[in-house]
């Protein structure tokens, strides 16, 4: 890639993010419960939302529900998890504070993850939206496969 291409590549990406970031700034107003945060806030909440909602970071929260586990353990409890992923989203959810990482010095060397109080304060949320999907489950495939063969 010629030098040019690259600086047109990294401005893309910089607008990109900008065009992400300060999302409700082209809104003229956003209706209902969200009307009271300031673009600040929004930005910040999706940001939030983002994380937490993921698929792997509400299977790796509700896992650790139960005490400290270690990274092999995790792994293994969650079906079709990569490594990389199951690393990336231990890091992301550790950089908000939510998880815990505790290094042993053992031979072989230990590490554990555990939740923090306030991922611990999430934890009733995720797991509410885990039953939900669950005793749902039923009802939303119908709806899907309806919706599916009347846009076939």
């Amino acid at each position: 890639m010629s030098q040019e291409r690259g600086v047109a590549a990294v401005g893309a990406g910089s607008e990109l993010r900008q065009g992400r970031m300060n999302v409700r700034a082209s809104v003229r107003r956003a209706p209902g419960p969200c009307a009271h945060w300031g673009d600040g806030d929004a930005d910040f909440i999706r940001e939030i939302l983002d994380l937490v909602g993921d698929k792997w970071s509400v299977l790796i929260i509700g896992t650790l529900s139960d005490g400290p586990v270690r990274y092999s353990e995790l792994a293994h409890a969650i079906p079709g998890i990569s490594q990389r992923m199951l690393t990336l989203t231990l890091k992301q959810l550790q950089r908000s504070g939510l998880v815990d990482r505790t290094a042993y010095a053992e031979v072989p060397p230990r590490v554990e993850y555990s939740l923090t109080g306030l991922g611990t304060s999430l934890l009733s949320t995720v797991l509410e939206l885990a039953a939900w999907s669950a005793e749902r489950h039923t009802e939303i495939r119908r709806h899907q496969q309806s919706y599916d063969a009347g846009t076939a």
